[in-house]
């Protein structure tokens, strides 16, 4: 049979494009088959095909940008005692990237994730539930990485909450890592895309404060992020919580992975 990793991916590009788009039912298909090839001859022939592309999306026909209907279930330090699920995307990235006015945005409610002025205050795996189609999908939001000034005894725990999480999770079908737009990606970003890409985890870069950038210099800085994070542009998710900028695109990117 086909590897975990492999299946994984599968799982994560199945859109439900219906017996009308039997070109793209075959474009996946031999995507699959060759991150199979990929995997089938070792890691030095590996390429990044954990990604999943945005470019996937549009060809599904994916419209459904209304806000989503998640509400908060509970808070955990560590995997095994998350409630069991079905199917599952979580959030990651740097803190102080805007990964909670984020969720609040796809979701358009003000205090469904804590937003605070303060960097790190996720510190905690907390769990979201999708209150669409059987109400089984669920969205994680992971603590924020690399704030300095958060305890040491939390800043140490870190690692392995995060990286428990993403490794045992087996309902995890897609990470959202979160980027600056503005300054990324860091060290720290490129350190975690590296990670996500041997440990063959599926995930999306969503680059988020696009309205922090001149619009003069959003082209080159387009370019200088999917170059730092070894992805072409297309491959990107640019958002902004604050105007919406593609909020509706991230809309559409989760509820094809929860509700297929």
């Amino acid at each position: 049979g086909w590897p975990k990793p492999a299946v994984r991916r599968y799982r994560a590009r199945c859109c439900d494009l219906g017996p009308s788009f039997p070109y793209q039912w075959l474009k996946l298909r031999l995507h699959l088959l060759s991150a199979y090839v990929c995997e089938s001859a070792g890691p030095s022939s590996r390429r990044q095909s954990a990604l999943f592309s945005v470019e996937i999306l549009h060809t599904c026909g994916v419209s459904q940008n209304s806000p989503l209907r998640i509400s908060f279930i509970e808070s955990a330090s560590r995997t095994h005692t998350l409630p069991e699920a079905t199917v599952e995307v979580a959030f990651v990235g740097r803190s102080n990237v805007g990964k909670s006015s984020l969720i609040n945005a796809i979701a358009n409610q003000k205090q469904l994730a804590r937003v605070s002025n303060t960097p790190g205050r996720t510190q905690l795996i907390n769990l979201f539930s999708l209150d669409e189609g059987d109400g089984k999908g669920t969205l994680v939001d992971l603590p924020g990485y690399g704030y300095a000034k958060a305890a040491k005894s939390v800043r140490n725990d870190w690692p392995a909450m995060i990286e428990g999480y993403l490794l045992e999770r087996d309902y995890l079908v897609m990470v959202f890592i979160l980027v600056d737009g503005e300054i990324g990606p860091t060290k720290l970003d490129q350190q975690m895309l590296d990670w996500l890409r041997y440990n063959d985890v599926p995930h999306t870069v969503v680059a988020t404060k696009h309205d922090k950038v001149r619009s003069s210099k959003r082209a080159t800085r387009k370019k200088d992020l999917a170059a730092g994070c070894q992805l072409h542009k297309g491959d990107i998710v640019w958002v902004s919580s604050t105007k919406g900028v593609g909020v509706d695109v991230l809309r559409s990117l989760v509820r094809s992975h929860l509700l297929s």
